[in-house]
Formats: C-alpha cells, structure tokens, sequence
C-alpha cells in the first residue's frame, strides 16, 4: 500500500471475516481490496483492542484526525532504529519488498499489478527486474488440466 492510502485507511475498511482491507479511492481514484495475512490480522487485532482509534484506523494528534504520510515515515525511521537493519529503508521499500516477494513466490504481474493499485502495467514490470524468480519453474497449464482430469478418474 501507498502511505496515502495507509493513512487514508478507517476502520470501516478493515474486513476481518474475509481478511482483506478495502482501499477507497486510491492515487488513480479506484477502488481495490488487498488481502490480509492471518499474521497481519492478529496484529490489526491487537493494535485496535490497545489504541482504540474512532474513525480512522491510525490516529493523529488530534482525536479524530489521521496520521500525516510525514507522521508514519517518522514513526518507521523510529522503529528501524531498535532494529539491526542497516540498509535505508522507507515507507516506499515495504511496498517494493512486498512486490519483488510476490513475483519471487509466483504471483503472475496481471494479479500484482491490481494488487498494487498501478493504472499502468509497465509501472508494475519494474519489479520483474529485480524479482529473482530463476526457481520458479515455467509449467504447461495443460499439465495441470491433465493432472486434475486424472484425479476425478482415479
């Protein structure tokens, strides 16, 4: 996700039953959902039952006012400081890091560019330049149609 989109986020947004959050109005003004890790949602959980936000799902200073983008980068340089990582790291990394994996676990680019919210594939191909995705064994789909044709007959 985008940090706009991370401090656009309300607590409306967050489906739990069907761990997915929805992404209103995104930097192209489209809709998407994104799926939710149950690691992700056991965190969500626990961050809502100790912060209780009202409206928004991370809250500023102000009761019901949101974070700033500005806000949740300063908030990540903090965390990143008790941690060993010594790369530069930033908010834009955890998208990029999210991507290349996904590609690497052998997501196809369609799926991951509406994963990502681009308007563009070509955006979403410049992750195939750093994805190392040598492992991923190229596959006939007939393969797999003949492989399930042959279960039902067994």
């Amino acid at each position: 996700m985008r940090g706009q989109e991370v401090i656009n986020l309300k607590i409306s947004d967050i489906d739990f039953e069907r761990m997915v959050i929805h992404i209103r109005q995104s930097k192209y003004k489209k809709d998407r959902i994104v799926p939710l890790s149950v690691t992700m949602v056991i965190g969500l959980e626990k961050y809502l039952r100790a912060e209780n936000p009202h409206v928004w799902l991370f809250n500023g200073k102000e009761p019901d006012g949101r974070y700033s983008v500005k806000g949740l980068s300063w908030v990540m340089r903090e965390n990143l400081k008790k941690t060993s990582i010594a790369k530069s790291v930033n908010l834009h990394s955890l998208r990029h890091s999210y991507a290349t994996h996904l590609l690497e676990q052998g997501l196809n680019i369609v799926t991951l560019r509406d994963l990502l919210g681009h308007a563009d594939i070509s955006t979403t191909m410049i992750y195939l330049h750093v994805a190392q995705c040598q492992h991923i064994k190229p596959h006939s789909p007939l393969d797999t149609l003949y492989g399930k044709a042959l279960q039902k007959q067994a």
